[in-house]
């Protein structure tokens, strides 16, 4: 299992000795483009398994993944809080606390799921917005449910249910250690809105994974904020497989959390168990293929950086003013949240 490394260490490139033998040069690398940051641990890199949509696939995760020897830091859940009763959350928050792995669970109403016409038309309308007052207060009681029950990440794809979870946050209505992960459907694709989201309250955030590399540079010269992507993609979010640039992507990108997601695989969320099967084998597949990830990194001697499992707060962040009181033009400020687990 990878340690966090304690000496400088540089992996070698993919395929590069044997290039060299036949006198094709391999690409240098720019030390100026590494990422200057990384977790409150010093690790630059964690796991997370997505789309863990109850108990029974979390317990096929935690199974699969201590046959395989996968360390996950994190798995999340895509299908909402509200499909899930209180003892399904309270057995999922207990089965991860016992093995010291964070449970993300997401938070209520999109505007995909809702009456709203314009999320079906070509344009996609509000998206995954909370669309009205309603869905933006469905999100914040799915919230004070799934804390009240130990979960201590949400998932969020609405920036205005950020920013009012940040605020209750704030304000100890919401535990001060609870984190918020910004949803990989509505990933920003520019640093300008990555420090936005940041700014709002985002503790981390999914970035599309048809990014460059030199578009991870540029988010790291204005962000610390960890990074989630999917090393493989589900195809609705464009099924792109980056395994071979895998170790480029941490040193670009950290701090980042590799998402072992699954291509070629059908959606499942709203989940139910008409859709069982399905969960549980791409659950299964998805420790798999976080195997292979691991072990790609092994053979290129990168696998050095991991942070420690059971690590989960991202360290201190930039945020706009949050009390109740706070001016709308309130200046950014740096917020302190608490390093380590």
């Amino acid at each position: 299992m990878p340690d966090t490394p304690d000496t400088p260490h540089t992996p070698r490139r993919p395929g590069a000795a044997a290039l060299a033998g036949i006198g094709h040069p391999s690409p240098a690398i720019d030390p100026s483009d590494t990422s200057p940051h990384s977790f409150p641990d010093g690790g630059t890199w964690r796991t997370e398994v997505p789309s863990v949509e109850g108990p029974e696939a979390l317990a096929v995760v935690l199974k699969e993944s201590a046959e395989l020897g996968v360390p996950v830091h994190r798995v999340s859940q895509g299908s909402g809080i509200w499909m899930l009763t209180d003892a399904e959350i309270s057995e999922m928050a207990g089965a991860c606390a016992a093995r010291d792995i964070e449970l993300c669970l997401f938070t209520g109403p999109r505007g995909t799921w809702d009456i709203g016409g314009s999320t079906r038309t070509d344009s996609g309308g509000g998206g995954l917005r909370a669309r009205g007052h309603d869905a933006l207060a469905g999100c914040v009681e799915d919230a004070l449910r799934a804390t009240e029950l130990g979960v201590r990440c949400l998932l969020v794809a609405d920036e205005g249910v950020l920013w009012t979870l940040h605020r209750m946050r704030a304000a100890g209505i919401l535990p001060a250690d609870v984190t918020f992960k910004l949803s990989a459907l509505v990933g920003p694709v520019n640093p300008a809105a990555y420090a936005v989201y940041e700014q709002l309250g985002a503790d981390s955030l999914n970035i599309p994974s048809d990014l460059t590399l030199d578009h991870l540079t540029e988010i790291r010269q204005v962000s610390r904020a960890p990074m989630d992507m999917y090393v493989e993609a589900p195809d609705d979010l464009g099924g792109y497989i980056r395994m071979y640039e895998v170790a480029e992507l941490i040193r670009r990108g950290a701090p980042l959390y590799l998402k072992f997601g699954l291509s070629r695989s059908p959606g499942i969320y709203p989940y139910g168990a008409q859709l069982r099967d399905t969960a549980l084998a791409s659950a299964r597949e998805r420790v798999r293929r976080g195997r292979l990830v691991l072990d790609l990194l092994a053979r290129h001697g990168a696998d050095r950086g991991m942070s420690p499992l059971g690590s989960r707060l991202p360290g201190t962040l930039r945020r706009f003013a949050a009390s109740a009181d706070a001016p709308a033009d309130a200046l950014a400020h740096a917020v302190d949240v608490p390093e380590g687990k």
